[in-house]
């Protein structure tokens, strides 16, 4: 595997991990791509398939997504990492740094994802959940697309991309602390208005 579509893959990790991994696999099981042995037997397709299942209902659900997403703050590098790692393995690459590094992509692409849940999570209305997961969802899959195709744009675009999410995590995080200082200043002026 070259080295953009492994970046690709690790930014894609990020934002759906089972479905980037079945994707892969799907694509090493019907002879698309040369990808890892592991993914392509048919029981880890079968699992990563019920897990991406599960993913695609509870990621349109509010709130129950951000719970989600906190849980995945763990499992998406880790699983990124470990895939990029695999990926690695099969392509010669040195297998620790382009597992940190998968890890590193994946952890900006969440990052963007649970920060933006968070504060759609905060409408009244549930259309802007299921359309940003659905946009998570396509772009997943044109990304691991990308990957397989034109690794060389691949990983230009996810490095793009990472930047990207960096700026994204931090606007949103810096915005969500304004936020949450006028409520507090709000709270405590109106507790010590008679």
């Amino acid at each position: 595997m070259e080295l953009g579509t492994i970046l690709a893959s690790g930014w894609s990790s990020g934002l759906n991990l089972y479905a980037t991994a079945l994707l892969i696999g799907l694509a090493g099981r019907f002879d698309w791509a040369e990808t890892p042995d592991q993914l392509q037997q048919p029981w880890v397709l079968a699992v990563l398939f019920t897990l991406f299942a599960v993913e695609f209902v509870v990621d349109k659900v509010p709130w129950l997504d951000s719970t989600w997403d906190a849980i995945h703050l763990v499992v998406r590098p880790l699983g990124g990492a470990l895939l990029t790692g695999m990926m690695a393995a099969e392509s010669g690459s040195p297998e620790v740094l382009v597992a940190m590094l998968g890890g590193t992509f994946a952890l900006t692409a969440h990052g963007a994802k649970s920060s933006t849940r968070a504060l759609a999570n905060t409408s009244p209305e549930p259309v802007s959940n299921v359309a940003l997961s659905l946009g998570e969802d396509g772009l997943v899959a044109a990304m691991v697309a990308l990957a397989l195709a034109y690794p060389v744009v691949a990983g230009v675009v996810a490095v793009v991309l990472a930047m990207v999410c960096v700026a994204v995590t931090w606007v949103v995080f810096r915005t969500a602390r304004r936020l949450r200082a006028r409520w507090r200043d709000r709270k405590a002026s109106k507790a010590t208005t008679p």
